[in-house]
């Protein structure tokens, strides 16, 4: 499965990197993650040509754990037969109407508001936690 983090803004804090290098040495196993970190929402959208978007954002939908993994790193079905997924992960400004609107569901951390940074790392978190969901691996508890 192929999976895009599209996120506004570059990370620069240290701590912040090596965590998100974590993460993606995790995830290698299950998928190829590119992660975009682009200076504007064109190229979000650019790389989310012929692929499923979902975006981040303070409209959306608070998932659970289980939900995040059937729902969304589901079967390869529910995605066109593998078409790429790309999580959009907007900066300081949030996304756009243009952005929200080409997104197959705007998805939430519930109604705090957190800094994009730690985002990017909580998403990374749960892709990880959804593949090992998925495979019925132990890492997860309900």
């Amino acid at each position: 499965m192929k999976l895009t983090l599209a996120v506004i803004g570059r990370l620069k804090e240290s701590y912040f990197l090596e965590a998100e290098a974590e993460y993606r040495k995790r995830l290698r196993p299950y998928c190829t993650l590119t992660v975009l970190e682009a200076k504007d929402e064109a190229a979000v959208l650019a790389a989310a040509a012929g692929a499923h978007l979902y975006a981040f954002d303070e409209r959306g939908t608070a998932l659970t754990s289980m939900q995040f993994a059937h729902e969304l790193l589901g079967t390869e079905a529910q995605h066109g037969g593998g078409a790429p997924i790309v999580f959009a992960i907007g900066g300081a400004d949030g996304h756009s109407d243009a952005l929200r609107a080409q997104s197959k569901q705007l998805l939430s951390f519930g109604k705090l508001t957190i800094a994009h940074r730690l985002v990017r790392l909580l998403v990374l978190e749960q892709i990880y936690r959804g593949f090992r969901i998925l495979r019925g691996e132990p890492y997860h508890r309900d």
